[in-house]
């Protein structure tokens, strides 16, 4: 994987999964610009990162900053090649959420990333790649959520959509599923205890943890880079086998049944 000289934009990449997804480009060679809203935090950042990385502030929710971002990229870098649309809003009350959340959700985690293309893929040639980061959530029930899920369903389906509409001009358009991961929220629900939550996360990955965001951005590194050139419009689970287990967990009836008669 080589992608020097390519200029990346990722959106929430001030903390958590964005700023792993944004270090792995890096790595390889990328310059990236982290777009936020936390400007103490971005700008400590590029300086952290070194002269290939930069800030700019933004709020996804709004086409001007929207606008804004892709200005600051061109005047820093001169060119675009890589989108990854990371930014999302967890919070989730499920059937009792309000018109307002709804709409809250759907413009961060959907709208957004879709007028983010909307505004660049033009400033786009040939060998260029956008990466929608979606999530297990997005292909299966789970009780007490709605508004997230959806939002990665139709983010799993503007893929398929972006890919055609895009693959004349030469840019590949993909998406990213991870599962369980190592991160502020997960942070958050153990008590800061990476520990507790491999060991919860074994029930439900096969590989027996949650994941690392170093492994999910490592991923989206090669789908941006040319060895992953013959592929678009697919989602690729990262997932230590989440995706692959039914309600069993991969169990046979024979360890249930032996379960719930002791």
């Amino acid at each position: 994987m080589n992608l020097e000289g390519k200029v990346a934009i990722v959106t929430g990449s001030t903390q958590g999964l964005g700023l792993d997804i944004a270090k792995a480009l890096l790595e390889q060679g990328a310059e990236v610009m982290l777009v936020g809203r936390n400007t103490a935090a971005g700008r400590q950042l590029s300086e952290e990162l070194g002269p290939c990385a930069s800030y700019t502030e933004c709020d996804v929710e709004n086409d001007e900053d929207i606008d804004k971002c892709i200005d600051n990229t061109l005047s820093q870098f001169g060119k675009i090649d890589i989108l990854i649309n990371n930014a999302c809003l967890y919070a989730d009350n499920g059937i009792t959420s309000s018109r307002d959340e709804w709409h809250k959700s759907l413009n961060v985690n959907v709208v957004s990333a879709a007028i983010f293309v909307q505004r660049i893929s033009p400033l786009m040639g040939p060998g260029s790649t956008i990466v929608n980061i979606t999530s297990t959530g997005g292909k299966f029930g789970a009780a007490g959520r709605a508004l997230y899920p959806a939002s990665k369903a139709a983010m799993l389906q503007l893929t398929k959509n972006f890919a055609v509409s895009l693959a004349q001009q030469g840019t590949r358009v993909l998406s990213v599923s991870p599962a369980w991961t190592w991160s502020p929220s997960v942070a958050s629900l153990t008590g800061n205890n990476i520990e507790l939550a491999d060991k919860v996360g074994a029930d439900f990955h096969p590989l027996g943890r949650v994941g690392r965001g170093d492994e999910i951005g490592k991923v989206v590194a090669f789908l941006c880079s040319t060895d992953a050139s013959w592929m678009t419009g697919v989602d690729v689970p990262v997932d230590g086998g989440f995706s692959i287990l039914g309600p069993d967990q991969g169990l046979s009836p024979r360890v249930w049944f032996q379960r719930h008669s002791k």
